[in-house]
């Protein structure tokens, strides 16, 4: 009797000490790593979640750049820090949903039990863009040009195997064309190269630059890679509609953070973000970047992430993707 009466003292315990860290939370500042160099979709969407977050608590959220390895150290870093969550990572289809499928069995977490999935943010699409000067004026003509000229026409993206480059070999797996790609160290410069015409074509999350270049009439986008058109960009056609059926990518931003996380914080976390992603002014600046947003439960999250691991294994295999 007595040893259970001892356990259920600790339990009390831990539970209040649970309670009153999650009540004292945040109790330093709080950094958002991002897996991508700035500019990009990813980076905007967590400047504008990193702002929201910092106001409602009245305290710092630092949001820190680690690009590299196609998402992996931002994502690594999240995985290995300490348990008391003051360490996010911006969450998105390349480091939960392509990664785990190229680097399966390679990388040096779980990217599922090695992560708390706090809550979705939203979805986005990838968009395809060509330089003013390209006789191609739909996506249909773009696929006949690339035909004509097999292997001799170029696509930037952000890197190998990101969303926006996979995008595209999910394009060229439907429609058999060859073209060619052009990685660069981030979507703002691969973005530069097309509006300048250094670069035949590019693709990218359509939030942040991108959006803003084609309302500026600086490239031609030819379509959107998700099942419906854009609000924000209501003129561009989806690649079902260009020609291309059966085709459908939406990317996806969220936050997570590390496993061992109290769950009376992860509670908090997705109380506190999921109120300022229904607030009209972080919702409206995300709409406004093309962000279709969806808060969501951390079981709804977690479910979507397996769901995307298995869909993109399936392209990264059909593609012949290797890990790099």
């Amino acid at each position: 009797m007595k040893v259970l009466f001892n356990a259920f003292v600790v339990a009390v315990f831990l539970t209040a000490a649970n309670v009153s860290y999650a009540q004292s939370y945040p109790a330093k500042p709080v950094r958002i790593l991002v897996g991508y160099a700035p500019g990009g979709g990813v980076d905007t969407t967590a400047r504008m979640v990193a702002a929201a977050l910092g106001e409602l608590w009245r305290s710092t959220v630092l949001v820190e750049n680690r690009p590299g390895a196609a998402g992996n150290i931002a994502t690594e870093i999240t995985a290995k820090a300490a348990p008391d969550g003051h360490t996010l990572v911006l969450c998105n289809i390349g480091t939960h949903g392509i990664t785990p499928a190229r680097f399966a069995g390679k990388l040096t977490y779980d990217p599922i039990q090695d992560f708390s999935f706090v809550s979705l943010i939203g979805g986005v699409p990838n968009v395809f863009m060509v330089h003013p000067s390209m006789p191609a004026k739909t996506l249909r003509q773009y696929i006949a040009y690339a035909k004509a000229h097999p292997g001799k026409v170029n696509f930037g993206s952000s890197g190998v195997g990101g969303s926006p480059h996979l995008s595209v070999e999910l394009l060229k797996t439907l429609t058999g064309i060859n073209i060619v790609h052009v990685p660069y160290k981030g979507a703002a410069a691969a973005l530069a190269d097309v509006m300048s015409g250094h670069m035949e074509s590019s693709v990218g999350n359509l939030a942040g630059g991108p959006l803003a270049a084609i309302k500026a009439g600086r490239v031609r986008a030819l379509g959107v890679t998700s099942a419906k058109r854009n609000a924000q960009a209501p003129d561009v056609p989806t690649f079902v509609e260009a020609g291309v059926p059966g085709y459908e990518v939406t990317g996806w931003y969220g936050i997570c953070t590390q496993s061992k996380v109290p769950q009376p914080i992860l509670t908090k976390l997705n109380q506190d973000l999921n109120n300022v992603l229904n607030g009209t002014t972080l919702k409206k600046r995300l709409e406004d970047q093309g962000i279709e947003v969806r808060p969501s439960t951390s079981e709804q999250f977690v479910e979507h992430v397996k769901k995307e691991i298995a869909k993109w294994t399936k392209v990264v295999r059909d593609a012949k993707l290797q890990a790099e």
